[in-house]
């Protein structure tokens, strides 16, 4: 779990050493254990480490495998690298280190770029081909590891974070309409490649990038899967289903313990980080550190859930951390979650999970995360109404339930020369739910979810919070596998139960029932979603600053109404709408873009 960066000159030139230096340290966060830097040719790369698997410096990067002539860069793990080891030195490739870094590096030398087909992992990886001159970058198949670029006709940077690439300099920073519109229509997510800058764009995930000698370029995407029901699971019962699952989340979860360093859980008292913590019990973890959040309550709103966490931290016998925020901490620390953040995201847990971070941070450098589990297994509220329409509406019922405004209500929000023509965020969910591989109107909207929504919005908060700190967060729910098994479970047993059915029959046999049976809880801040006073006044100073106003992205008098009445203006997924925009505005600031 690290940070890397690096440049290749398209042009024929040599790369800006300097830039590239700027770039890695601007991503020392992500990796406090370590800097390096490697250049030949038209290619620089640069790196910083977190140390998790193999301490010593044989895992230091860039790393350089001279009988191959690789060297690469990589962030994240590859859970399997011990049994890919193996089967490479079966092979007859020698090691030189004890990394998963190397069996990147070994498996690219055997097996190309298919290589990705066989990790089992979260990662973004790049490699360069020492006699070609081929530069090879990828992403794993849920984007849980981020991939940023900025191009221009000279040359290709990339790095780990956007802030990194500004820290760069050259990045065209002017804002993109289409994604701002996305941003303003799906609770702030801008979906890959884009960014809310028209400088910066991210690598997909599930994508294998290959950037040729003479600068062409051409991608793969290596994994996409099928929403529809399989003749291999005709004949499962939904005892079947619920063996099936919690089979494969025990795997995800064991594979997860891969480390040379001790692993927690952050443990929000839910159903999916309660799972997780269970199955870790039943593999035999003992003195497991978990670690919950709770911020004081707001406007007849509690803003913890310690009674679950507790039940369960005691149930399990696990080392427990509580920490309780106070109202008057949250305005301070939001300008450090938003300085975090590669992109705007609006969501309350930043705060949260940024905060929790720090204090996690102190005990451990490796935790698992319960996040996409509502996702991948249709845990959210809104499923069951978007499941009862007909497979050819499956878009608008999504656009109908998950948009937070009308592309008409945007006209009432952006200034005209910021607002596309057309419906563009529409036209993205109608082309997505037009493409086949999904059965009915849930496995199309699912599959939206699980392989865009989520990725930047849940799973890149997670990632940006936590790196912050050099913590590295690992999500069981979003191993490929149990995703693809999922993908596969008839829709009905998904929505069971309220939501969650098969995953909530599966945790009846390894957890208390009231776990199980609770209300569905989230990470509420109350200061922010009810505009309390210090959170209100860094809105109020941030939309009435000089940046803003000449920025001019809002129209004036939308900005002023909701100032004059803040808590009472809602998106229509219950969003406050003067927190989603002063966020952005927030970001653009912090990042000083002007």
């Amino acid at each position: 779990m690290c940070g890397l960066s690096g440049e290749i000159r398209l042009d024929g030139g040599r790369p800006d050493i300097a830039a590239v230096e700027r770039m890695t340290d601007r991503l020392a966060p992500r990796g406090p254990d370590g800097r390096g830097l490697w250049s030949q040719g038209p290619v620089a790369l640069g790196h910083r480490r977190l140390k998790i698997i193999d301490l010593s410096e044989c895992g230091a990067q860039p790393m350089t495998d001279p009988g191959a002539r690789l060297t690469g860069v990589f962030n994240g793990c590859v859970y399997n690298y011990r049994e890919l080891r193996d089967e490479l030195h079966a092979l007859g490739h020698r090691f030189f280190s004890h990394s998963d870094t190397e069996v990147v590096l070994k498996a690219y030398q055997q097996w190309g770029a298919g290589c990705v087909d066989r990790f089992h992992g979260m990662f973004a990886f790049v490699i360069v081909e020492q006699d070609t001159g081929r530069v090879v970058l990828a992403r794993d198949r849920l984007g849980i590891k981020p991939f940023y670029l900025s191009a221009t006709s000279e040359r290709l940077r990339f790095a780990s974070s956007l802030p990194a690439l500004l820290a760069a300099g050259g990045v065209d920073t002017s804002l993109d309409p289409v994604a701002l519109h996305q941003y303003l229509s799906w609770h702030a997510t801008v979906v890959a490649p884009r960014t809310v800058l028209n400088g910066v764009r991210k690598l997909p995930p599930a994508t294998v990038r290959v950037v040729e000698p003479d600068g062409t370029q051409h991608d793969r995407r290596y994994w996409h899967p099928l929403h529809t029901r399989r003749p291999a699971y005709a004949d499962l019962t939904a005892d079947d289903w619920t063996d099936a699952v919690l089979d494969a989340l025990r795997t995800a979860v064991r594979r997860r313990m891969v480390a040379d360093v001790p692993v927690g859980v952050l443990l929000s008292g839910g159903l999916d980080s309660s799972l997780i913590v269970a199955l870790l019990a039943d593999e035999g973890q003992r003195d497991l550190a978990t670690f919950s959040v709770g911020f004081e309550s707001e406007g007849d709103e509690d803003g913890d859930e310690f009674h679950y966490s507790d039940l369960v931290a005691r149930h399990f016998d696990t080392r427990h951390h509580q920490l309780m925020v106070p109202s008057d901490r949250v305005a301070g620390a939001l300008d450090d979650a938003v300085r975090a953040m590669s992109e705007p995201m609006m969501s309350h847990d930043v705060v949260a999970f940024h905060l929790l971070s720090e204090q996690v941070a102190k005990e451990v450098k490796v935790v698992q995360s319960g996040q996409g589990a509502d996702e991948v297994f249709a845990g959210y509220d809104w499923y069951p109404a978007m499941a009862g329409a007909p497979r050819e509406r499956a878009a608008q019922a999504y656009i109908d339930a998950y948009a937070d405004r009308s592309h008409a209500d945007m006209a009432h929000v952006l200034r005209p020369e910021m607002l596309p023509g057309r419906d563009t965020s529409a036209e993205f969910i109608r082309e997505h739910m037009a493409q086949d591989g999904a059965d009915t109107a849930l496995d199309a909207q699912l599959r939206l979810d699980t392989l865009v929504m989520m990725i930047d919005d849940p799973v890149k908060r997670v990632d940006n919070m936590t790196m912050d700190w050099g913590l590295e967060a690992r999500v069981p729910f979003l191993d490929h596998e149990l995703v693809e098994l999922a993908a596969a479970c008839p829709p009905e047993l998904k929505l069971a139960d309220g939501g969650k059915g098969v995953l909530k029959a599966a945790g009846r046999r390894v957890l208390p029932r009231e776990v199980v049976d609770r209300p569905k809880g989230y990470f509420p801040v109350p200061a922010i979603r009810h505009m309390a006073g210090p959170v209100l006044q860094r809105v109020r100073d941030t939309m009435t600053a000089p940046e803003a106003r000449n920025r001019g992205v809002f129209r004036e008098d939308y900005v002023e109404r909701l100032l004059a009445e803040p808590d009472a203006h809602r998106t229509r997924r219950g969003a406050n709408a003067l927190w989603q925009i002063a966020l952005l505005e927030t970001w653009l600031q912090i990042h000083g873009i002007r």
